[in-house]
């Protein structure tokens, strides 16, 4: 049977140890937190699965059956039969691991693949006219609003806590839906011309649905997101694109939590004499009030 991926290619297939080569079918994939048990499933039990019906295998990861075939179709697979035999070519040409050598693997490919994220993110940096001039924007927005909803909210929350201590009007979406829909339109009405919008996989469809609002009342978007070619990119003004790491249950946001920081030291930089004086009425305002130990 043809394999869609081209992953049983021997050429492909011969590399790497069974961890590897199953790491390498899942990486780069958009997969739901109940795929990736699935596939985290399969590295641990590798040897079982290719042995395994899809009731089978819904059943030991607690699954429905629909979703395992969801999950074989997600990479790129006709269904569950076609990623069973995919998954026994890489048994049958494979060296045992001990789970210690599995779990070792798993976890420093998933460290590798952000370090692949942050390279990346480096050779943006290293033309930084398109950051420092995203950061001037941002400065001259007052007030500037930031948009992050589900797990984007984290990297938003970093970024509109810092960009508060040097911004006097900062003003973040956590909430969706109508509360999203007041909160622009007050921004809008008090000055704001600029919105930094977070929006990593999954992407939030309410999150789009602010976007597209935000746009609607005049506001001009920076979007950071992970790729540049995701189908939404034309609601951004200015797009900044920087990797996720998909090797874990859960995305990990290494290189866009730099990139939060890159673009909260271009406002910095944007108005240093406003920058310094908010940083030292913090400090001052932090040891008479002993914020910090």
């Amino acid at each position: 049977m043809p394999d869609p991926t081209g992953f049983l290619d021997p050429a492909v297939g011969a590399a790497g140890s069974s961890t590897e080569q199953v790491l390498g079918l899942l990486d780069g994939r958009r997969l739901s937190p109940a795929q990736r048990r699935i596939g985290q499933f399969l590295i641990d039990h590798l040897a079982e699965v290719v042995f395994m019906s899809s009731v089978d295998l819904a059943e030991r990861v607690g699954v429905s059956q629909p979703s395992v075939t969801r999950f074989a179709t997600a990479l790129g697979f006709s269904g569950y039969p076609a990623l069973r035999d995919a998954l026994k070519g890489i048994v049958l040409g494979s060296v045992g691991e001990s789970p210690e050598e599995v779990r070792r693997n798993e976890f420093q490919a998933a460290i590798a693949a952000e370090q692949t994220n942050l390279e990346a993110l480096q050779r943006l940096a290293a033309a930084p006219d398109r950051l420092i001039e995203t950061g001037r924007l941002l400065a001259g927005s007052n007030p500037l609003v930031v948009l992050g909803l589900r797990l984007s909210l984290s990297v938003a929350h970093y970024f509109g806590y810092s960009a508060q201590r040097i911004h006097p009007d900062v003003r973040l979406i956590s909430a969706a839906g109508t509360a999203a829909d007041d909160a622009l339109l007050q921004a809008r009405q008090a000055g704001a011309t600029w919105m930094v919008a977070f929006l990593l996989p999954r992407y939030a469809q309410e999150a789009l649905t602010a976007i597209d609002h935000a746009r609607e009342l005049g506001l001009k978007v920076v979007l950071v997101t992970d790729n540049p070619l995701v189908p939404f990119a034309g609601s951004a003004d200015v797009l900044l694109p920087a990797g996720v790491g998909s090797r874990l249950v859960f995305d990990s946001h290494a290189a866009p939590m730099v990139l939060a920081s890159l673009l909260v030291q271009a406002i910095a930089d944007a108005a240093p004499e406003r920058t310094q004086g908010r940083l030292e009425a913090h400090e001052s305002l932090s040891e008479a009030r002993g914020f910090y130990r």
